[in-house]
């Protein structure tokens, strides 16, 4: 997947005479006008063929702003310099956001857990997230949005934040249902501990070292067991496997994330049990030697939404393919994505 991000030059206009040698009056250092500025940010984007972030809402000038240039975040906001906020994310599929208050539910609690306070209702949050997909014109992508303690100063206490933030931004991007498989490892990185890990915030400094280190082994990502033996979650994606018996199981979301996508897949698999594919769906205590010998394992996410695991730690999973039962777990999930019903599916009002 290609970035999503252009590719910068930080010290664009400002030469550097570099080596070994340099010294300070080597390297030309700009002050630049307010105009200067926007026009240095907006000239990086002429050349990107297509924006990738069509629309962005932010609470600190109050409205929505269709110029990548403008979607920045003040750098004295809590968020950039302490971590603390949270987010969330809901995705755009042909039109429609999916599993939106879904999401929204968890957003707020993962916001009264890091104790920040939202700027606005339930009600103006939904509507000015609903208002922003269909200013971006978006029609496949993702929704995220985070709640900060806001801008304010660059001490530990939000105290001096005279109020939280509200940020939200569309991500135009063509995704599709995985159905390749790939590799995971067992993550040797410490996971956060059930206070941190059930709240969608944004310390993820853990998840990417976790991450990183499953792309240096050559793995997709990786998987965490936590300090009992069990069976945890991805670094941004929760675990499902299928046992020998075809019984759908997924780690308790005690100490994890509770994943939507996660939960959605617990609701509608019982379809398949009434199917006769398979023979039960729960959540539990999952040691990693059950997991890994499972017949089949998947990640489960909102992009996604399921992603076929068929090597642990180098070893197969099942007989090392793409089984059967993951897929149809996955077609299940991708119908209730582009054609469910509208309960979880909300239509977006395109200007």
């Amino acid at each position: 997947m290609e970035s999503q991000n252009p590719s910068f030059d930080p010290i664009t206009d400002a030469t550097a005479k570099t080596g070994e040698e340099g010294s300070e009056n080597d390297v030309c250092v700009p002050i630049y006008s307010s105009s200067e500025v926007l026009g240095k940010l907006q000239e990086k984007w002429k050349s990107v063929k297509k924006i990738p972030y069509p629309a962005m809402y932010s609470s600190i000038f109050g409205g929505i702003t269709l110029d990548p240039s403008l979607m920045v975040i003040p750098i004295d906001d809590h968020m950039v310099h302490r971590g603390h906020g949270i987010f969330d994310t809901a995705m755009i599929v042909n039109g429609y956001l999916y599993e939106l208050d879904t999401h929204l539910d968890r957003f707020l609690r993962s916001a009264s857990k890091a104790k920040v306070a939202s700027p606005f209702p339930r009600s103006t949050l939904r509507t000015i997230l609903v208002k922003l997909a269909a200013a971006s014109h978006c029609k496949k992508g993702s929704l995220r949005y985070w709640l900060s303690a806001g801008p304010g100063d660059f001490l530990l206490s939000p105290a001096g934040c005279p109020t939280s933030a509200f940020y939200a931004v569309v991500i135009d991007d063509d995704f599709s249902q995985c159905k390749e498989g790939v590799k995971a490892i067992t993550s040797t990185v410490p996971m956060k501990t059930p206070q941190f890990a059930t709240m969608k915030n944004v310390n993820y400094l853990p998840n990417v070292l976790s991450k990183m280190e499953a792309e240096e082994k050559g793995a997709f990502a990786s998987i965490w067991v936590d300090d009992d033996g069990y069976i945890a979650e991805g670094p941004n994606v929760n675990v499902a496997f299928i046992s020998k018996s075809k019984e759908l199981l997924l780690p308790k979301f005690d100490k994890i994330l509770s994943g939507c996508t996660a939960r959605r897949l617990l609701a509608l698999a019982p379809k398949l049990v009434e199917q006769g594919i398979l023979s039960s769906v729960g959540t539990g205590d999952i040691t990693l030697e059950q997991a890994k010998g499972s017949a089949e394992a998947m990640y489960v996410g909102s992009g996604l939404p399921i992603l076929p695991i068929i090597a642990w730690d180098e070893q197969p999973v099942g007989d090392g393919k793409v089984g059967a039962l993951t897929l149809a777990l996955s077609d299940l999930l991708w119908e209730d994505m582009i054609a469910g019903p509208e309960t979880h599916r909300l239509r977006i009002p395109y200007m």
